[in-house]
């Protein structure tokens, strides 16, 4: 079990380029299942969560290859349409591979899925939206069996998200793109990845409007074809490093990514204090003082996003002053609060409100990562803290930051990735 040895007091400063999007790549490379020709798909990045989502696809009997950044996928050879445990337990991305399977082949076994232990994240919404267009849906011994109407052809119908879901809203649209009839989504999540995937299936033959607000029309075509077609950058990663120059009185520069998707995370920097500045493809961050303290409310988009909730945390908690979050998403995202109370923060939390009252400086200590956003929150935290930090359960930070060491090196944080042998997990 890989573990981070960090030894702190580091000033975050320099130039770091931002890869693909998790986040939009695993959507993407399931809706290539789609597609009855060759896709291929670049600025896919190099994370596990990747890796295992085309071991799941390659084990359909579809060819698909990751050279460099790009993924190419020819579909013309599978011969299942089963997604097993192994595979699935390690990611919720998986769930995404049912929408297409059961649209294209008419049918679909799909392990219910596994991830990060951040709340309850179920796909009944899924499984509601299919049946309203037609499908026989059982679960059994762990798996959705999903089979599609008499005929093959899932049916288009109107249907509305009970409550705002990513990952139902792009499951819904794969499988609608390739309906009989038109489907009206309603109460669909707006985030820059679900529009990438809407844009995605567009480029393959998908007829579709109202992308980019809460209600999709999607007339269903009789098939769709491969595209060439490239991944939105990572916000999340983007806010990340930006984060660490507000932390350590800094100065990031990010490349290859855009201001206009993470517009609430980039005012609330602003109101901490930093200096923020923007090109078509770059933001900058620039702080001199400690940080202002300040209220988050996570939303879903375009709000302020959980998955940032805990990288804010971390510089509030070196703030001067009192902040207050507001976690509305998760109800289990708080689990890095004692890990950052080990490293010197003073933080109180309440049901779904967590007081940060700022210190001077975090301290070093051992802490344990406990979900993806988390441990980028705590290499943040120990990267500012004098002496040398240990930070268990890394695997995390793989399955969501693209080569996050040379990176954070890049930056001045002085980072060694170690093996531990002796970990229980």
């Amino acid at each position: 079990m890989d573990q981070f040895l960090i030894t702190g007091s580091s000033r975050i400063a320099g130039e770091v380029t931002i890869s693909g999007a998790k986040n939009a790549a695993l959507p993407l490379l399931a809706a290539m299942i789609l597609a009855e020709t060759p896709t291929t798909l670049h600025n896919v990045p190099s994370l596990q969560d990747v890796r295992t989502l085309i071991a799941l696809i390659g084990g359909m009997g579809i060819h698909i290859q990751k050279q460099g950044d790009t993924v190419t996928c020819d579909t013309k050879t599978i011969d299942n349409f089963y997604a097993p445990y192994d595979l699935v337990k390690t990611m919720r991305a998986s769930i995404l591979v049912l929408g297409p399977l059961l649209a294209r082949f008419g049918e679909a076994e799909v392990s219910l899925p596994g991830g990060c232990a951040i709340g309850s994240r179920p796909v009944d919404q899924h499984l509601k939206a299919f049946e309203a267009m037609g499908a026989t849906i059982s679960v059994e011994n762990g798996y959705v069996k999903a089979q599609a109407p008499k005929g093959g052809k899932l049916i288009g119908c109107n249907f509305s998200f009970d409550m705002i879901t990513v990952g139902g809203t792009e499951n819904v649209i794969m499988a609608a793109a390739l309906a009989k009839g038109t489907t009206v989504l309603g109460n669909c999540a707006l985030e820059p990845e679900v529009v990438d995937l809407a844009n995605m299936l567009v480029a393959m033959g998908a007829k579709i409007s109202g992308i980019g607000t809460s209600t999709m029309t999607i007339e269903g075509v009789e098939r769709l074809h491969g595209c060439e077609y490239s991944v939105v950058a990572d916000r999340i990663e983007t806010g990340s490093y930006l984060a660490g120059a507000l932390m350590t009185r800094g100065d990031v520069l990010a490349k290859n990514t855009s201001a206009l998707l993470l517009t609430p995370v980039l005012e609330k920097f602003e109101d901490m204090g930093a200096v923020i500045t923007t090109g078509d493809d770059w933001i900058r961050a620039q702080m001199t003082g400690r940080p202002r303290p300040v209220n988050i409310r996570t939303q879903p988009h375009p709000g302020f996003p959980t998955d940032m909730q805990a990288q804010l945390m971390a510089i509030s908690c070196l703030a001067d002053g009192t902040s207050t979050f507001i976690e509305n998403i998760f109800e289990n995202r708080y689990m890095h609060v004692p890990e950052l109370n080990r490293l010197g923060a003073s933080i109180q939390v309440d049901g779904h409100t967590a007081v940060v009252t700022g210190v001077e400086n975090f301290t070093a200590a051992p802490v344990m990562a406990t979900d993806l956003r988390a441990s980028m929150s705590l290499v943040m935290a120990a990267a500012t803290a004098e002496g040398e930090s240990l930070i268990d359960r890394i695997y995390h930070i793989d399955r969501g930051y693209e080569n996050v060491e040379s990176k954070l090196r890049a930056l001045g944080v002085n980072i060694e990735r170690i093996n531990s042998n002796n970990s229980n997990d």
